[in-house]
């Protein structure tokens, strides 16, 4: 009879009978068994009967099969205090953690998506327009008039551009950002260029996104300008957190803010165009730009003009790389998607651009042309004026989210073929990549830091590597098509082609125009990023090369019995428990106290003698009280004896019940294991004692 452990029979007796899991029949389970989860007890009730009692293991660990177990959520929990403190934190500010198979579930609608991959595009409508007249105004109010064609220039690239993507997202349903359709079809070399500039790229729209979103804090609340670092830093660490946890999760959070915005930023252009129709544009000879003519109104200054304005392109890519994190039929929802945020921003952006040319507003000062235009349509002391400064703030802050959904994932694709460390390629409690999200977080906020949070210092910086990328990804396709010939391939190389030659173009004028203003710095550090991603490649393929089993190499190597090493502090009952470990490995044991004085180590000798008899104690004397050095050298001694026998160093570690105890001592064992972790065929071994 067997009943299970939440029976209520009382019982006078119980004999514990272990098991092994793979054979009821009992411990001779064979040798690929594994220790029982379950614990058989024989139970004698009152009448004097037996019968079998099984208790579940709280372990959490459950089984599946014969030598398969599952982790259940209860292994995560804390066995501290201290930890149990820590981890309520961590699930209050991250949430609960989540099974690899709810990453399905993970997935987003085409609304949550624009909100996620859409919002640095979509932000960059607050911004474009500025760093377009803070070009033009260099000239006068002649210039300005230059700024309608440009505009529309840049509303023609973005066209093309998202054009050309649809034909990438159709092509690569599984995911078609530039680094992964390069390597498909250019190679290896021009797809580091491709993944690299996107990685700064990203690092970048943190940086920018996130300065210009306090921009229109400091627009508004001008005493808060003094803060403007901090506050942008501080915005940093809450999208880290929020992007922590999980992908559903954080659009879920940013949908709502990117939304009003849309909604605020329409309603500003459409009350703009209203109070121009009822109240007149601005003559342009009455314009003050507030400034002198500082230089004349040539093809140079046009172009400045343009590369500046192309900051509303960047962005544009991520839908194409975040295709996985789509709701079924992925390909088409994201091609749906970037459509909608393609129009929605051109319109947006020209809105803004023809507003802010018809009422004679140019950059000045510590405001935003969108505040100024904002204080015209709302009006400067309505509320709506200050919800839309808000609504704008949010989606500049919240635009970064882009960045922390895409980085993550093209350093997850890095990692995934060796070029960044495989940390990368790990997801956290959430599901989410988050080596790629703390790392772009932290290299953001120091880049903050390093310009001051000031948008127009970081803005030259932006587009060059972003270009490369655009340009790169066209290119492949263009030589996709061709190779493959697939169904629409007729219709979607002149597509690319076009795509192709146009980011080109852009890409040299961006790289040429802003090149003194801080492009170079880009440029300078592409070959940097794209060689240390070779270093660390070459380090893989190494390893990979030298851990690699060939055919018929699978039998365990016999090797001769080690020699192991006891390095011994004194004798107490921690170092007798590490002695009966170290005697189970090997015959050959032997103890090794390194001292500094002749007569502590002949007392230790006279102990030793009388009570430990089969272990030789070799006495070290180092007058100069160091540890580590001369262990070394003893171990090296060993080892050139017989170089072909391993040496195994015991070390005898006590273990205090409380962390702060940990202060009192010297740690001598953890310094040993750090002195012999990188020596050649050695091993390392610790035996911890458990104070009370």
């Amino acid at each position: 009879m067997t009943q299970d452990s939440n029976d209520s029979s009382s019982t006078t007796g119980a004999r514990r009978v272990p098991r092994t899991v793979g054979n009821p029949d009992g411990p001779h389970a064979g040798p690929h068994s594994e220790p029982d989860l379950d614990l058989r007890e024989v139970v004698t009730g009152r009448r004097g009967d037996h019968y079998v009692r099984i208790t579940r293991s709280p372990s959490g660990l459950r089984r599946r099969g014969v030598g398969h177990l599952e982790a259940t959520r209860e292994t995560l929990r804390p066995r501290t205090g201290l930890g149990r403190f820590v981890g309520r934190i961590k699930e209050t500010v991250l949430g609960a953690p989540l099974e690899s198979a709810q990453l399905a579930h993970e997935r987003l609608t085409k609304a949550k998506a624009l909100a996620v991959f859409s919002s640095d595009a979509l932000s960059s409508s607050a911004y474009a327009t500025e760093e377009i007249l803070r070009v033009l105004v260099l000239a006068g109010s002649a210039a300005l008039a230059l700024t309608m064609p440009i505009a529309i220039a840049i509303a023609i690239l973005l066209a093309i551009v998202a054009t050309s993507y649809r034909q990438t997202i159709r092509a690569y349903p599984q995911g078609g950002g530039s680094y992964i359709v390069t390597k498909d079809n250019l190679g290896t070399w021009p797809s580091l260029f491709a993944g690299a500039g996107l990685l700064i790229g990203y690092v970048l729209t943190v940086a920018v996104s996130v300065s210009a979103g306090v921009a229109a804090i400091t627009s508004a609340l001008p005493s808060l300008h003094g803060y403007n670092t901090g506050l942008a830093i501080g915005f940093v660490v809450l999208m880290t957190l929020v992007n922590l946890r999980g992908v559903r999760e954080s659009g879920s959070i940013f949908a709502v803010p990117t939304y009003v915005f849309l909604v605020m930023a329409f309603a500003m252009v459409g009350l703009g165009l209203y109070r121009l129709i009822t109240s007149g544009p601005i003559p342009a000879g009455e314009i003050d730009t507030g400034t002198g003519v500082f230089e004349p109104i040539t093809i140079f200054l046009a172009l400045r003009a343009f590369a500046s304005g192309n900051s509303a392109l960047t962005g544009v890519e991520a839908i194409s790389d975040g295709v996985p994190a789509f709701e079924p039929p992925e390909w088409k929802n994201a091609r749906t998607t970037l459509t909608a945020m393609a129009v929605i921003l051109g319109l947006l952006f020209l809105g803004i651009s023809f507003l802010a040319v018809q009422f004679g507003i140019v950059p000045h000062g510590e405001e935003t042309v969108v505040s100024q235009l904002g204080r015209i349509a709302f009006g400067g002391d309505s509320p709506l004026y200050y919800f839309y400064q808000a609504a704008t703030m949010l989606i500049l802050v919240l635009a970064a989210n882009t960045a922390f959904s895409d980085f993550p994932r093209l350093s997850y694709f890095l990692a995934r073929d060796h070029f960044m460390p495989h940390q990368f390629q790990f997801r956290g409690d959430r599901l989410a990549f988050s080596t790629g999200i703390l790392a772009l977080g932290i290299i953001s906020g120091i880049v903050i830091f390093s310009f001051g949070a000031d948008t127009h210092a970081l803005i030259p910086l932006y587009a060059t590597g972003v270009f490369l990328a655009f340009t790169l990804s066209q290119s492949s396709m263009v030589v996709r098509w061709w190779r493959k010939r697939e169904p629409g391939w007729q219709t979607g190389l002149p597509v690319n082609v076009i795509g192709a030659i146009t980011t080109a173009l852009v890409t040299v004028i961006v790289a040429a125009t802003k090149f003194t203003e801080g492009a170079w710095m880009v440029i300078v550090l592409l070959p940097v990023v794209i060689m240390l991603m070779r270093a660390i490649n070459a380090h893989y393929v190494s390893v990979a090369d030298q851990m690699a089993i060939g055919p018929g190499q699978y039998a365990v190597p016999e090797l001769p019995d080690p020699t192991v090493l006891v390095p011994v502090p004194g004798l107490n009952r921690a170092v007798l428990q590490t002695l009966g470990v170290a005697r189970k490995l090997s015959p050959n044991v032997a103890a090794l106290h390194v001292t500094d004085s002749v007569e502590e180590g002949d007392a230790l000798r006279r102990r030793w003698v009388q009570g430990v008899e089969d272990i030789p104690l070799v006495l070290l004397e180092n007058p100069y009280r160091s540890l580590s050095n001369p262990l070394l050298i003893y171990i090296d001694s060993l080892q050139k004896r017989d170089p072909t026998r391993p040496i195994v160093v015991v070390l005898s570690e006590f273990v205090p019940r409380w962390p702060w105890e940990h202060l009192l001592h010297n740690q001598s064992a953890l310094r040993l294991k750090a002195a012999l972790f990188f020596r050649k065929n050695t091993v390392v071994m610790d035996v911890p004692f458990h104070l009370e």
